[in-house]
């Protein structure tokens, strides 16, 4: 393997409080390593059309409490073709990059893969998702401010719900996994979560949403995980059918769940993330995910990482059935 002289740092896909805190913990521990450290702006798409920075201690001063990516993010059509990612490579060579640092979730992880195989060129991921989704880590960078940002918000639809009398379905986003919703149900003391892990029908609805209402409560709130076909309206629309006396809302969070400071448990997690980045090239890895488990940074394959099937507490569903009452 080629001696490592520069390492080069891109977020890609959705953006997640706690992704500039990586990266300052990316660059100032591979400057303080002897590395040099360039950024590259707008994920895959800068790598292949040259939008790419030097980067000194100074180019992450007062970001580390800052959401979003100073480094912009987007999804490259043009990096899931062969010719784009040639030209990608051609570019990395021609900047003098020797190594990639991408921050990102299953797609951005996915695209390293592929990247590292077609061209040797070593590669770590940091999981830089909301939906917590990523395989082998027990949590992911943005996970903890949007579990936050999220409880926040029902808080304040509770108050409406219950000066109304409503049902409220309030969908998260969380497309694969339902970790999102399940857990900022519990937090919030929402009735149910609807959550790709737990396939429910007709007759769970009536359960949970049935329970609630007639017997001992005068609102109720359920947290939907988002999904094309089956999201919050589709359960509203539902309800209003079966149940045509109550009064049914519907609120979807949307974007605002990707927004704000990261937590402070998010910057810890990220900058302990970043550092482990660069301790993982200096140990000569390669194609891996840094993770953190059982509070130990650790190396994920990416082959591992990007699996669809990160398993959740499924008891977690029994203890939001049995407090909702």
């Amino acid at each position: 393997m080629n001696k490592i002289n520069c390492i080069g740092i891109l977020t890609s896909g959705g953006d997640s409080p706690g992704m500039n805190a990586a990266i300052r913990a990316v660059t100032r521990t591979a400057l303080g390593r002897g590395f040099r450290v360039k950024g590259i702006y707008r994920g895959y798409d800068g790598l292949i059309h040259g939008d790419i920075k030097d980067f000194t201690s100074e180019s992450v001063s007062n970001i580390i409490a800052r959401g979003g990516t100073i480094l912009k993010s987007a999804r490259s059509k043009e990096f899931t073709t062969p010719e784009g990612r040639q030209q990608a490579y051609e570019t990395m060579k021609a900047e003098g990059i020797d190594a990639l640092v991408v921050i990102g979730g299953n797609g951005s992880l996915t695209g390293a893969r592929i990247f590292a195989d077609e061209f040797n060129v070593p590669c770590i991921g940091l999981p830089g998702t909301i939906d917590n989704d990523l395989y082998g880590t027990d949590l992911t960078i943005g996970y903890d401010t949007t579990l936050n940002t999220i409880v926040e918000c029902v808080d304040k639809i509770r108050d409406t719900a219950n000066s109304h009398e409503r049902i409220f379905f309030v969908e998260v986003m969380g497309r694969d996994a339902g970790f999102l919703a399940q857990n900022s149900a519990i937090a919030s003391g929402a009735e149910a979560a609807i959550i790709p892990e737990d396939s429910t029908d007709a007759d769970q609805l009536e359960h949970f949403i049935g329970r609630g209402i007639r017997k001992s409560k005068n609102s109720s709130i359920v947290i939907v995980s988002e999904s094309p076909k089956c999201g919050a309206m589709f359960y509203a629309d539902r309800v209003k059918k079966e149940y045509p006396q109550y009064d049914v809302r519907v609120s979807i969070l949307g974007h605002l769940q990707r927004g704000g400071s990261p937590s402070a448990r998010d910057r810890i997690l990220a900058t302990r993330l970043g550092s482990g980045a660069i301790d993982a090239i200096l140990d000569g890895q390669r194609n891996v995910m840094i993770g953190i488990r059982n509070d130990e940074v650790i190396y994920i394959p990416f082959a591992d990482a990007i699996r669809s099937d990160k398993p959740m507490n499924l008891n977690l569903i029994k203890v939001l059935d049995e407090l909702s009452i």
